[in-house]
């Protein structure tokens, strides 16, 4: 109603001091009129969450005229008439950085540090936008390796920002698996509560990475299920993560370099390059628990050129602590414990899997 009334104002020269007047005059400005010179419009009604609000308020049919309709509803309230649904994709969590990096950008932030300020800065206003502000704000800081930020935005992101979510990468990342599990398996829950399918496999496949660092046995069954609640979903980012999940699971065994190596050209052929980091995390793994130094080196050389950018460099990290390597200089990534515990919980898993692999398992 508000954009209407503010159109009719601005284009009807409506009386102000009353919104509803001035809505329905800009709505009458839109019907076509015999003899007058055609006029083309576009309204767009953007992330309609109850039909029932538009009463009275639907755009006329017109010839010169459209409006598109954007919602996250799936069920049949909307179509109808004229109106034809298209469905969209969720973005993946790459194209959802990247266009949140392009949109920054375009407004002069370049470096992550303005990123995360802009996003503060939207999220501290309030509003409409404020929700998606914050939970970019917690994706950016955990991509780049700020956890003390992304850790403090999760509890003003609530189901719609992927609170569960948030929380559960940042723990894996510290290699707190007990922790990270706990709020994967939130996450799904909620996800069920919620009827949203997609985000509920997605659950299931972050908690199979969590736990095949930490438990191969538990993976095979976490996995498995993975693989069940993505079967008939269109989520080939999630797809492949579940294979690099198997190869986790499945480190200090002797082929896993030749299937990373085969995962890799499928994760190129989908045009989703971001996975590549997490392949290298895992023949970090794998290198790591067989002692070959000379291949964790050449790991260790592409992550960090796969990490430039600033994304995920604090992968470059994990891999020195897997291999108990010094760091090669001070490190931009900000962990919510200190180093040291970091750096002896990644190490813990890799002599958890050797003396795994020493017991026969």
């Amino acid at each position: 109603m508000s954009g209407y009334a503010q159109a009719g104002v601005e284009l009807c020269l409506a009386d102000p001091t009353d919104p509803e007047q001035a809505a329905q005059k800009f709505l009458a400005s839109l019907e076509p009129k015999a003899g007058a010179k055609p006029c083309r419009w576009l309204v767009v009604l953007d992330d309609v969450a109850d039909p029932d609000d538009l009463r009275g308020l639907w755009p006329p049919a017109s010839p010169h005229g459209r409006t598109p309709i954007t919602t996250r509803r799936r069920d049949a309230a909307l179509p109808g008439g004229s109106r034809t649904p298209i469905k969209v994709g969720l973005f993946t969590e790459a194209e959802a950085v990247a266009y949140l990096t392009t949109a920054v950008a375009a407004h002069g932030r370049i470096e992550p540090t303005d990123q995360l300020t802009g996003m503060q800065q939207v999220a501290d206003i309030g509003g409409r936008l404020a929700l998606k502000a914050r939970r970019g704000l917690a994706n950016l800081a955990r991509l780049a390796g700020d956890f003390p930020t992304a850790l403090a935005a999760v509890p003003t992101l609530g189901w719609k920002g992927r609170h569960h979510r948030v929380l559960g990468d940042i723990h894996w990342s510290h290699a707190d698996t007990a922790a990270a599990v706990a709020a994967f398996e939130a996450g799904r829950a909620e996800a069920e509560q919620h009827g949203a399918a997609g985000e509920r496999a997605m659950m299931q496949v972050r908690l199979a990475l969590a736990v095949s660092f930490a438990d191969p046995m538990r993976a095979d069954d976490e996995l498995a299920l993975a693989h069940q609640l993505l079967e008939g979903l269109d989520q080939r980012s999630d797809t492949l993560l579940a294979l690099v999940v198997a190869l986790i699971k499945n480190a200090g065994t002797s082929d896993v370099t030749d299937r990373a190596q085969s995962l890799n050209a499928e994760i190129e052929a989908a045009g989703l390059p971001f996975l590549h980091r997490f392949v290298e995390l895992a023949l970090a793994f794998q290198h790591a628990v067989r002692g070959e130094d000379q291949d964790m080196a050449a790991t260790i050389d592409r992550l960090r050129a796969l990490t430039v950018t600033g994304d995920f460099a604090y992968f470059t990290d994990i891999a020195h602590f897997m291999a108990a390597l010094p760091l090669p200089g001070p490190s931009t990534t900000r962990w919510t414990t200190s180093e040291d515990d970091v750096r002896s919980a990644w190490r813990g898993l890799v002599q958890t899997r050797q003396d795994h692999l020493l017991a026969g398992n």
